[in-house]
């Protein structure tokens, strides 16, 4: 009995180990960013021979960076607010309607997921120059609320799934009809998942790259696009310190959603 409980605390600190060794390998590319943001080298390299603020300087006084990082902030925003009611109408239909296409629009909405990026981003290429919508917000604002649907479509199905809908059949017995039970009801007790839906949108949004580089330029042009066309021609340090931020605000997107969900979770208990 000795014997088989050391060999299973030597399973669990070997898995154990092994985990916190794959997050390290992970991780370390993400980490090693920071420094080279703050580093006063000309060219990246790692350690930084010294420190400064030169990197954030060099973007906050580029107003060609300045506008990739507007036209990003725009149509991440844009999306957001397009795919979250349209995810939520869209959730909300699929989990109690009972048509028999419903089965095949989750499939349908779920495709971006599903399908390699590239394909994607070659087809909505195909569809937007018929259109006239590359190069232009309304085309990123359209793709990115495509790319970003199943995501609200995922988080706000699985809320509905648990949620007790006899509340909201009582609301209606009451007289209130389906919009307002639903507003007044039921949204409230799965805006957690509401929340992570928007805010994953607008993650997807802000670092999509390869559809980006299909339909994004001029003067609409992405960070992201920019970023890697940049890089592609010189190794700027610039893009260290954008990086930096970007993985700062992503987090703080994540610690939202993370506050959300325990914030919801405690409402319910």
């Amino acid at each position: 009995m000795t014997q088989m409980r050391n060999s299973l605390s030597l399973g669990r600190v070997t898995l154990g180990a092994s985990v916190m060794l794959i997050l390290a390998f992970l991780m370390i590319p993400v980490v090693i960013v920071v420094p080279l943001s703050f580093s006063d080298a000309r060219f990246l390299t790692f350690p930084p021979p010294g420190y400064s603020l030169r990197w954030y300087h060099a973007f906050f006084d580029n107003p060609a960076w300045i506008d990739a990082a507007k036209t990003t902030f725009a149509a991440s925003t844009c999306a957001a607010l397009i795919a979250t009611p349209v995810g939520i109408a869209a959730a909300y239909g699929i989990q109690y309607g009972s048509h028999w296409s419903l089965r095949y629009l989750r499939t349908l909405l779920m495709l971006p997921l599903m399908v390699p990026i590239i394909i994607v981003a070659v087809g909505v290429f195909f569809v937007f120059t018929q259109m006239g919508y590359v190069n232009t917000l309304g085309g990123l604002v359209i793709a990115d609320t495509m790319l970003g649907l199943p995501y609200v479509l995922i988080s706000v199905g699985a809320d509905l799934r648990t949620f007790d809908r006899t509340q909201e059949m009582v609301a209606r017995s009451l007289g209130m009809n389906r919009f307002r039970a639903f507003m007044v009801v039921t949204l409230p007790q799965i805006k957690a998942s509401v929340i992570s839906g928007a805010v994953f949108v607008f993650i997807q949004a802000l670092d999509e790259t390869v559809v980006a580089l299909f339909i994004s330029g001029g003067n609409n042009q992405t960070l992201t696009r920019r970023m890697f066309v940049t890089l592609r021609d010189e190794i700027d340090p610039t893009i260290a310190a954008i990086s930096t931020m970007l993985t700062a605000l992503t987090l703080c997107l994540v610690m939202i959603v993370v506050v959300s969900r325990r914030s919801s979770a405690a409402a319910r208990t």
